[in-house]
């Protein structure tokens, strides 16, 4: 079963944290950045970085990518720990945040394990800003295509919105522009 109501999740554990998101190449990055540059609290993308580590590792990012759910572990298992290490009194951008493997789960086709219904169980929020698409742009760590990034990005909205996590739709704006409309709309 890959979808969870509002009633199954309790939100615990109030914290100071906002997710930034949204499908591949909607600038989430490029924003996270421009925030940790006038000095706040980031957090880094964990696909990427498990892409990267598996890959001075020695594997193909193929290799990497073809056990989706092993990659798909590897990734939740970065996002719980890092999560975890997080103060909650802190305010924090994160760069995705642990119900966007929900999303990932849905697009592979894979069921919702224990580990990540215990994860998104446990996450607390203060707001979730969701960047609105840009044109894809592929690079090395991507197999998705447009299409992908559309349908991803359409299941990552739809899993924050069942958690009931205050939403902000980010539009498409120059990139310092993007980050004060974040910031003003905290």
């Amino acid at each position: 079963m890959n979808h969870i109501t509002d009633s199954k999740i309790k939100h615990s554990n109030e914290t100071n944290w906002y997710v930034i998101t949204g499908g591949p190449s909607t600038g989430k990055t490029t924003t996270i950045d421009l925030l940790q540059k006038q000095g706040y609290l980031t957090t880094i993308e964990h696909a990427r970085h498990y892409i990267d580590t598996m890959h001075n590792e020695g594997n193909s990012v193929e290799k990497i990518r073809s056990n989706k759910k092993k990659f798909q572990l590897g990734v939740l298992d970065m996002q719980i720990a890092q999560e975890g290490s997080l103060n909650k009194e802190d305010m924090v951008f994160l760069d995705r945040a642990i119900p966007d493997a929900m999303a990932y789960y849905q697009f592979l086709n894979l069921d919702y394990d224990e580990k990540l219904l215990n994860a998104v169980n446990g996450v607390s929020y203060k707001k979730i800003f969701i960047l609105d698409r840009l044109p894809f742009t592929k690079d090395y760590a991507r197999t998705e295509n447009e299409d992908d990034q559309k349908l991803i990005h359409q299941l990552i909205i739809e899993s924050y919105t069942n958690l009931g996590f205050p939403i902000v739709f980010v539009p498409v704006l120059p990139p310092e522009e993007r980050v004060k409309f974040i910031l003003d709309n905290l």
